[in-house]
């Protein structure tokens, strides 16, 4: 037998996005999984509630856990012994705006944190990429999956590569990370809003609304569609977002026996990788109207190699405007007559270069959370304040 079941939380969109107060819930049929029913037809108490979004990359992800767990553990093998329990975010909900017009942090978190503290789930799988790089009170994120692979897919019908598209071509992405690092290197094409999730945006490619998109190669390969990738960007072509590619499982702080069940499912190579470059996010105090990527790998020598990227939507580091006054002197009557002998005014715009910046150092979690913040320190005073109050 299986139950139907999901959770929708209805909150402010401008509220705080560490707001813990319970929400108003309604309930609806969705999909619940992994619901065990006894001779008795009276179904068994899970050991363990997953809390995830209800896309096919989220799911798949959720099941990824769940199917490591049962390998790992015996009990958790059993029939029924974890569920899997859907909830819908603020991300989930909004999906004609682009993310950075939502505004906050933890569009695709809030919901199912909130979850995890009142005790609707045990355990809540994330994609690390959209996890706040602040933790609600109360929880904390223990595990850290194999990560995929980092890099970006360049999808077209019409195109093999980004270089080949022809000037105008129109570029489907919600990514601001994305769009920075496209106009960068080809300012000849547009990038647009593409909202959806993996599925929605192929199809709106196939229907023509755009001539390419760019999708993690991760969650084309979790989703069994990697076919689908026309070519691949490597890091250099396309740096990717910080901790794309790994899953984040997380649990109730005073939860021992949650805690022990992530542990034996840690990844550590992952979760120092992942640290280094949430750090340095967190620097810059990243969010959805700031275009930052990051990569933290373990190179042949066995030491860490981080690379950060910092860059305004547009693909410069900020357009600067210097309106100042110049007068008309020496010049011809005819020329003071067209002129009305008047102040006037010129704006020129200055293009900056992305700013960018690399570390090396030992791979273990001191050095490498020490390197994410230096990172993160030195393009924070390269770019200056006015920078991030543009992007307000």
């Amino acid at each position: 037998m299986v139950s139907m079941r999901c959770t929708t939380a209805h909150h402010s969109l401008l509220g705080s996005p560490t707001c813990l107060a319970r929400p108003r819930r309604w309930v609806c049929p969705v999909i619940r999984a992994a619901v065990a029913v006894e001779a008795g037809a009276q179904a068994k108490v899970s050991l363990i509630r997953i809390g995830t979004r209800g896309s096919p990359l989220a799911l798949a992800q959720a099941h990824e856990t769940r199917d490591k767990l049962k390998a790992a553990h015996s009990e958790l093998a059993e029939e029924g012994a974890i569920e899997i329990i859907i909830i819908k975010t603020t991300g989930d909900i909004v999906l004609d705006k682009p993310l950075a017009d939502i505004g906050g942090k933890g569009l695709f978190t809030k919901e199912i944190d909130e979850a995890l503290l009142n005790g609707t789930i045990d355990i809540a799988v994330h994609s690390m990429k959209d996890v706040p790089t602040y933790l609600p009170n109360g929880t904390v994120l223990p595990c850290n999956l194999p990560r995929e692979d980092v890099r970006d897919a360049f999808i077209s019908l019409t195109a093999n590569s980004l270089a080949e598209l022809p000037a105008g071509s129109l570029i489907g992405s919600a990514s601001l990370r994305r769009q920075s690092q496209i106009l960068y290197k080809y300012p000849s094409l547009k990038v647009v809003n593409f909202r959806g999730n993996v599925q929605t945006r192929l199809k709106k490619l196939k229907e023509g609304e755009v001539h390419a998109t760019l999708l993690a190669l991760a969650g084309l390969k979790r989703l069994k569609m990697a076919e689908n990738a026309t070519s691949l960007l490597s890091v250099d072509e396309m740096l990717p977002a910080v901790a794309q590619g790994a899953i984040g499982i997380a649990c109730r702080s005073n939860d021992d026996k949650m805690m022990e069940y992530l542990s034996s499912l840690n990844h550590e190579d992952t979760r120092l990788a992942v640290a280094c470059e949430r750090e340095f996010l967190a620097v810059l105090d990243g969010n959805c109207r700031t275009p930052i990527a990051a990569y933290a790998y373990r190179d042949k020598d066995g030491n860490c190699s981080f690379r950060g990227l910092l860059a305004s939507p547009d693909g410069s580091t900020g357009i600067l405007d210097f309106s100042f006054l110049f007068f008309i002197k020496n010049l011809q009557r005819t020329l003071f007559a067209f002129y009305h002998r008047k102040q006037h005014f010129v704006t020129f715009m200055i293009l900056l270069t992305v700013y960018e910046t690399t570390r090396s150092g030992p791979y273990s979690f001191d050095d490498m959370v020490a390197m994410g913040k230096d990172a993160g320190h030195e393009l924070k005073a390269k770019a200056g304040p006015g920078f991030f109050d543009s992007l307000q």
